[in-house]
């Protein structure tokens, strides 16, 4: 299913956006990664576009987004939300972009479907009504497992969590490791493989007996 019009014009704009950035990285070279986190730096359309299905595929309705950044994610997990009935609560500790976000969104006519919160997520991740049915976790790697570990016990039955970035950047690399046998051996998580979509996702399903 298609974003609804209104979210595919604020979706065009990211784009524009994450071109411009590109272009702008490969100018500055490696003096770029030094203000590498202010870039958009999206899931990616295909990501973007699989979190949308899935989320509309299971009827999902209490979502949970772990690092907002600009918002790019945010547009197809509301967009979807506004078809399940559902509210995304999404976790960001940088108040300009949240504000980003928060534009962006009511420019595709979703922000009554967005539960803004700012914050460490460590701090606001046990604030989270469950049970929670869609997870998604993006934020700095090294937080993976404890983000993890705190909406575990959240989960309900035949909730899914998605992480990005389990395949690149390499740098990373470690943590997303420790991250998939962490969540690859927890109780009730009955499978979790990787989907070399974008920079790599992680989906994970639970089912509680």
């Amino acid at each position: 299913m298609k974003l609804s019009s209104q979210a595919q014009q604020v979706l065009d704009e990211y784009k524009q956006r994450n071109r411009e950035e590109t272009a702008r990285m490969q100018q500055l070279g490696p003096s770029g990664m030094a203000i590498r986190d202010e870039f958009l730096l999206p899931v990616g359309e295909d990501v973007g576009n699989l979190l949308h299905t899935l989320v509309i595929s299971t009827g999902a309705k209490n979502i949970v987004e772990i690092g907002t950044s600009y918002g790019y994610s945010t547009l197809f997990l509301a967009d979807a939300a506004r078809l399940t009935g559902g509210v995304v609560t999404t976790l960001e500790l940088a108040d300009y972009k949240q504000e980003y976000a928060r534009e962006a969104m009511a420019r595709a006519g979703l922000a009554e479907f967005v539960d803004w919160k700012l914050g460490d997520a460590l701090e606001l991740l046990p604030q989270i009504e469950q049970p929670v049915d869609f997870v998604l976790i993006d934020l700095w790697k090294e937080l993976y497992i404890p983000c993890l570990e705190l909406v575990y016990p959240k989960l309900a039955n035949g909730a899914l969590i998605v992480a990005d970035n389990v395949l690149f950047p390499e740098i990373h690399r470690a943590d997303a490791l420790a991250y998939q046998d962490r969540v690859r051996n927890l109780p009730d998580i009955i499978n979790s493989q990787v989907l070399e979509l974008g920079s790599g996702i992680e989906v994970s399903c639970c089912w509680r007996s």
